[in-house]
């Protein structure tokens, strides 16, 4: 089949299902593209929700991947606010909740990720918040004033850059988190400690060993959060932040394996030659960490799978792989974090944590498989520089701020 006759179905408008929209238009595909999202916007960034959006520093203008106009010039079928229900691998079609159905040739799932729910009483309460969708965003934001309390049940990254932003606007912010340090699944201890600090100078209560049991208020609006050796946590608004799951279902019970995630190759191609899969849906191989497979949640797994998806479909090179990379903003410290800490056995620090700019490298031997950069972006580029090329080091030098990265 030629690439001008085949039809491109797309399940999911976020990042990923955005960029491999467009990608495939840049690589020259002048088939059919059909893009089809369950929310009302066209694609937006998510990562400034917890951010910019909530202290009102940033529109829908703003947060839009590419201007509306652009997917009618670029003949790409953009639809909104339609939720996919089935696919029919063997007929190729995909059933949508209205009862439209949409036959492909080529079908992309970017359907994301879901927030993970409390396994306790009370955890599907209405009044209670979380943070994925633009929706969400603008809720917790009309809930946030000098004066409110806001309680975040999780110490992860989101749930801290939503204290942070609640801060910033006047409010007041709890953080609840039943591990013994916050981000203790996805950072190492140095840097738990460093913003458990950064945010308690600023007037952030973070409770650590603290298991929730429960919701108190009315339905309409918390009063607060139950926590199992009986305290009563007030707040005005609650937001659970526990992490996330693939948005796999529809896929699984089209039969493709899925294991935390849609399982793909290298290519984000599935089990099935016309289906691929791409972004936080994914369950995908790691190149740079040996092709051991992980879920990864990021924009730049999203851009680096949509890339993949789009040059499998037309039949041209595949990009370089990639290192994993990861961001977060809080207040004015800048994080970005490089690879992924897989057999790590030691870690060097390089800086002051105390000087608010310092890096946390993990290695295997005599090898950076991990930075956590505060504030370094030099740090931050050199260690990922270094990872993409197993490039062995020094750790003495490593942990010497005198010596440049290029010198390590």
């Amino acid at each position: 089949m030629s690439a001008n006759s085949t039809r491109v179905l797309i399940i999911g408008a976020g990042h990923a299902g955005g960029s491999a929209a467009a990608l495939l238009r840049q690589y020259g595909f002048a088939g059919e593209i059909v893009l089809a999202g369950e929310e009302a916007a066209a694609p937006y960034q998510r990562p400034p929700l917890s951010k910019a959006w909530l202290k009102g520093e940033a529109g829908l203008e703003d947060l839009l991947l590419r201007p509306e106009s652009f997917y009618a010039e670029q003949q790409i079928d953009l639809r909104t606010g339609v939720t996919a229900t089935a696919i029919d691998a063997g007929a190729k079609a995909v059933t949508f909740a209205d009862g439209v159905v949409e036959a492909y040739d080529v079908l992309i799932l970017a359907t994301g990720s879901m927030a993970r729910k409390l396994a306790i009483p009370g955890a599907d309460r209405p009044d209670l918040m979380e943070l994925r969708t633009l929706n969400d965003a603008e809720r917790l934001k009309s809930a946030l004033a000098p004066g409110k309390r806001l309680a975040v049940v999780g110490g992860g990254y989101v749930g801290l850059e939503a204290a942070a932003s609640a801060r910033a606007l006047g409010a007041e912010a709890v953080v609840i988190e039943r591990m013994d340090r916050v981000l203790a699944r996805v950072a190492s201890e140095t840097l738990s400690a460093f913003f458990t600090d950064y945010h308690r100078a600023r007037g952030v209560e973070i409770l650590t060993g603290a298991e929730v049991s429960g919701f108190e208020g009315g339905g309409v609006r918390p009063e607060g959060v139950r926590l199992a050796d009986g305290t009563l946590i007030a707040a005005d608004a609650v937001l659970v932040g526990v992490g996330a799951l693939a948005r796999e279902a529809l896929a699984r019970t089209a039969g493709l394996p899925c294991e935390n995630g849609v399982v793909v190759d290298e290519n984000a191609r599935t089990a099935d030659p016309s289906i691929y899969a791409i972004g936080d849906v994914t369950h995908r191989p790691i190149p740079v960490h040996g092709g051991r497979m992980h879920r990864l949640e990021s924009v730049p797994n999203s851009l680096e799978q949509a890339k993949q998806a789009a040059a499998a479909i037309v039949g041209r090179a595949p990009p370089a792989a990639e290192v994993p990379w990861f961001w977060s903003d809080q207040y004015d410290v800048k994080l970005q974090i490089a690879g992924l800490p897989f057999d790590a056995d030691h870690q060097v620090v390089r800086g002051d944590p105390a000087s608010g700019a310092f890096a946390v490298f993990h290695l295997n031997g005599d090898r950076i498989v991990c930075v956590e950069a505060v504030n370094a972006p030099a740090d931050f580029m050199g260690g990922r520089l270094l990872i993409g090329k197993a490039t062995p080091v020094d750790p003495v030098l490593l942990a010497d701020p005198s010596v440049s990265m290029k010198s390590v």
